[in-house]
């Protein structure tokens, strides 16, 4: 009797999995939000796999940048959305840092609030300067701005943002004063840093990357635990003497809240099979970043880790929002 359960749930397997396969299809165009100006990462990870989720899909996936206060006038639309998988978003720390820093005008819960279905890379933050600061090192800027307190202005895509809440951590603790001057995003910032008005910043590597290779910022060290391989000659901040808690820059894919497993299960499997794919770890490596992937469970918990940890670093150390 047991061998004919066991051979008539054998037989029933390939049906079942075939039927599970046909409901998690997303009936109509996907539309991946991005929630930050073009040229960022975010915006980079969401147009390269945009043809990979249309192919695999069958259906148009089209990328919409909306940006606006610190990432959430994009985040927030995607958290209204229906959730059916015809839209999602690319995020990363503005996701899990801006409730701590604005939560009285928050419209989402970063982990309750959207269904987690990949990580998609990881990065790091760099400190740059204009070429034309007198300044070659981590203790060469620290020197200049102890020498005049205020003098300097860093850039940063907005308040509660990355590169401002890292900037702010380093400023503690080296001990100097930088002025903050946040933007609207990260194209204007970045057009002011290299047209000398600014400066310095903290900057996504992959953004800063082909600005230091044309000589239009200079990289002075890097904001995580360890150096990376294509910067052998460049120390970490903590190298430099300034150690600051950072975490890893983080990019993920998520929907609003309430998706279908089986859906969620469908997007999970063709973000790890693109993430396999050498292609696409070459052009990830160009940018700077390393592949992540993993199960949706992973990335829901990873972002459950990070909420609590800007949490207790913005509700302990009172990082400003101005």
């Amino acid at each position: 009797m047991n061998r004919r359960r066991l051979l008539r749930a054998a037989l029933a397997a390939p049906a079942l999995a075939g039927a599970q396969r046909a409901t998690a299809q997303v009936a109509g165009p996907v539309t991946i939000v991005v929630p930050v100006t073009p040229g960022t990462p975010q915006d980079f990870l969401a147009r390269l796999l945009a043809p990979v989720l249309q192919r695999r899909l069958g259906q148009a996936v089209v990328v919409e940048n909306r940006p606006g206060a610190s990432g959430n006038i994009g985040t927030q639309a995607v958290a209204r959305a229906a959730p059916d998988g015809r839209t999602l978003l690319v995020q990363a720390s503005p996701l899990v840092v801006n409730p701590s820093l604005f939560p009285s005008t928050m419209g989402y819960d970063p982990v309750e609030g959207f269904t987690a279905i990949a990580k998609l890379s990881t990065s790091f933050v760099v400190l740059v300067v204009r070429p034309d600061l007198p300044a070659d090192s981590v203790q060469g800027l620290v020197d200049l701005a102890r020498a005049r307190p205020g003098a300097f202005e860093y850039a940063s895509p907005g308040n509660g943002t990355a590169q401002h809440l890292v900037m702010t951590l380093f400023t503690r603790a080296a001990g100097i004063d930088l002025t903050h001057i946040p933007y609207s995003g990260s194209a204007q910032s970045v057009q002011d840093l290299i047209g000398r008005r600014i400066a310095a910043a903290m900057l996504p590597y992959p953004m800063a990357m082909p600005l230091a290779q044309a000589g239009q910022v200079r990289v002075l060290g890097v904001a995580a635990e360890r150096r990376w391989e294509d910067l052998p000659g460049v120390p970490t901040l903590a190298d430099a003497g300034f150690p600051i808690t950072s975490p890893e820059l983080w990019y993920a894919l998520l929907g609003p809240a309430g998706m279908r497993p089986e859906t969620v299960a469908l997007l999970n499997g063709v973000v790890n099979d693109w993430l396999a794919e050498a292609a696409t770890r070459v052009a990830l490596h160009a940018q700077a970043m390393r592949p992540a992937g993993g199960t949706p469970e992973e990335a829901r918990a990873h972002i459950a880790a990070q909420f609590a940890f800007w949490r207790e670093v913005i509700g302990g150390g009172g990082i400003p929002v101005q």
